[in-house]
Parts: structure tokens; C-alpha cells; sequence
């Protein structure tokens, strides 16, 4: 399985999880959404910008 199909299984699954202990949809898409968002900004300006060039080499392949 492939990095990518993990992190698909492991998004629907946290998703399905959080749909059912919460009942709502968009808490799920609240925390879904931003919680990585919140992770990135979080970064230094160095650490986004190394996350982009590594992000744009893997898109290249």
C-alpha cells in the first residue's frame, strides 16, 4: 500500500470516528481541516519552506 492510500484510509477513518462521537458533520469537517492547518502555521518560516521544496521534489518523480 502506498503512502499516499495510507494517509486516504487513515483521513476517512478519523473522519468516521469523529462523525460518530460528535453527530455533527461540520464539527468533523472543523477539525478535519484544521488541525493540519493549525500544524503548518505553527512552523518557522525555514520549516514551511524546507516542507515545500521536499513536498515539489516528491511531485516531481
Amino acid at each position: 500500500m502506498s503512502n499516499k492510500t495510507k494517509l486516504v484510509v487513515g483521513g476517512v477513518a478519523a473522519a468516521t470516528l469523529l462523525l460518530l462521537i460528535t453527530g455533527s458533520l461540520w464539527i468533523t469537517l472543523l477539525v478535519l481541516v484544521g488541525v493540519p492547518a493549525v500544524g503548518y502555521l505553527v512552523l518557522d518560516p525555514s520549516q514551511r519552506k524546507r516542507l515545500r521544496r521536499v513536498t515539489r521534489k516528491q511531485l516531481e518523480r
